[in-house]
């Protein structure tokens, strides 16, 4: 064969092989980049001790929060969203430990004590998004055993479980009205340390996040977690202003003190309850509301920024967003102000989510748990359920789906435990030993016990033995056969 010949047809050759390889390359490349940003962008907006009675448009008149108003009306509410309890006075710990780890309350203590290397080994959730192709960011509020710098790819200003207080915050107002208190001065550092209040820090570091995520075609995770309305309750004075104490209203379940205080571990010992003196008054109630409302309005407020510039940003209409809380708060309903009991308002969270497809101004009576937004994040991730996740997706009850769980269940430490059906609550007290049964339906401020009628005695019976039933499905060891009906 002629060499001159042959040359042009082995480069003709050569040059077809790797087009067609340089093809394939482009098309593998572009289909698996197609496959990712297919996936949708999820923001988990997480509030600290925010009662499910504190959003203006799900009833709380008395209260403005026109930012959640707005993600209420263009999302779903699911109005019954449950936190489990608590193995320590800390319930942040626990509600935060049992949503990134996807564990119920005794088997998130299990592993709360884990070393470092453990948890890095995939229980946390933004691991199982960073796995799935997912840029993943954190700010605020984090209060679990672990690194979250390593738990995320960015993460900014990582808070403790509250900011620093000082003594003259508790037992205030006094009896005779004294208040040495201003929820608005810096001086008292808290919120104001580090010359930014916090929520606003947040914001700061979500629109930041956003602008960063604009520029990269993952998907990406934001985990958004104010401080706020955890006390020390401090905002600037504008939103106080907004809040006289004298036009708050008290509470119908307001009392000066609860009777079982002591025997359920909510006394006079325990920090939160040390915010106001005892017996409670009501001016001190109203002092405190009017706080906490306007520490809710200030981070409504933040979080509209967030929204805003989510919807600058381009990817909104890809975008599923979460807000809830890890718990609510008594401030002064039944006596008490912490949230370490197992009435409604201090297990009880607001629970609104806003995504494509999802309906709006929709509200869903089923009974879930806050940490079902974990399992619901892998699901939109199309990451299969790990087999420790024990909450479960959100998704099928978006689509008309009956909740999983027959009974709500709940604890605090040794002292108490509860079980809800969508009618009654049943709450015992071992070391009482007693038990309190109240008629959700007809008295949802939970203020009448009727565990003593005769009538309600065999009910009572029930949901004792089948809250048994449910601690050994929990893995829940205390014997509280002392205060059986």
């Amino acid at each position: 064969m002629n060499d001159s010949k042959e040359i042009p047809l082995i480069t003709s050759i050569i040059h077809k092989i790797l087009t067609g390889v340089l093809f394939s390359i482009f098309f593998l490349t572009s289909s698996l980049g197609q496959a990712e940003n297919s996936k949708p962008n999820i923001v988990f907006i997480f509030a600290d001790d925010q009662c499910f009675s504190t959003i203006n448009a799900l009833g709380a008149t008395e209260i403005e929060t026109p930012s959640l108003d707005s993600l209420a009306r263009r999302g779903t509410t699911f109005t019954h969203a449950y936190n489990m309890g608590s193995w320590s006075g800390a319930v942040c710990i626990a509600s935060r430990t049992m949503l990134n780890s996807g564990r119920f309350v005794w088997n998130a203590n299990a592993i709360h004590g884990q070393s470092e290397k453990e948890r890095q080994e995939g229980r946390w959730w933004s691991e199982y998004l960073k796995q799935a192709g997912y840029r993943t960011y954190m700010t605020g509020k984090w209060h679990c055993r672990a690194n979250a710098e390593k738990a995320f790819d960015v993460a900014k200003d990582i808070r403790p479980g509250m900011p620093k207080d000082v003594e003259l915050g508790y037992n205030r107002p006094s009896k005779e009205g004294e208040d040495p208190w201003s929820p608005s001065d810096p001086k008292f550092g808290g919120f104001w340390e580090g010359g930014t209040h916090w929520s606003e820090v947040v914001a700061n570091h979500a629109e930041d996040f956003i602008e960063e995520a604009k520029q990269d075609d993952s998907p990406f995770f934001m985990y958004l977690a104010f401080n706020a309305p955890h006390d020390p309750r401090q905002a600037p004075q504008a939103f106080v202003d907004r809040y006289p104490a004298d036009r708050v209203a008290i509470p119908d379940n307001f009392q000066p003190l609860y009777p079982f205080a002591d025997a359920i571990g909510c006394g006079k010992s325990l920090r939160d309850e040390r915010l106001a003196p005892f017996p409670r008054t009501s001016r001190a109630v109203q002092v405190h509301r009017s706080e906490y409302y306007a520490l809710i309005t200030h981070m409504d407020a933040q979080i509209g920024r967030i929204l805003k510039a989510l919807a600058a940003s381009g990817k909104s209409e890809n975008t599923w967003i979460f807000f809830t809380a890890d718990h609510g708060l008594a401030v002064g309903q039944h006596g008490l102000f912490g949230k370490q009991n197992m009435y409604d308002h201090s297990v009880r969270v607001p629970f609104i989510v806003s995504g494509p497809g999802v309906e709006q101004g929709k509200k869903i009576a089923e009974p879930i748990y806050l940490q079902d937004v974990m399992p619901t994040s892998l699901q939109l991730a199309d990451i299969a359920k790990p087999q420790h996740v024990e909450f479960n997706s959100l998704l099928p009850l978006l689509d008309g789906a009956k909740s999983s769980y027959d009974f709500i269940y709940g604890c605090y430490l040794e002292k108490q435990r509860s079980i809800r059906t969508k009618t009654h609550k049943l709450i015992v007290y071992p070391d009482a030993p007693q038990v309190r049964l109240y008629d959700l339906q007809n008295d949802p401020l939970e203020m009448d016990d009727i565990a003593s009628l005769e009538t309600s005695k065999p009910l009572a019976r029930e949901l004792f033995d089948e809250l048994v039933l449910l601690q050994r499905q929990m893995n829940d060891k205390l014997d509280i056969s002392s205060a059986r009906p």
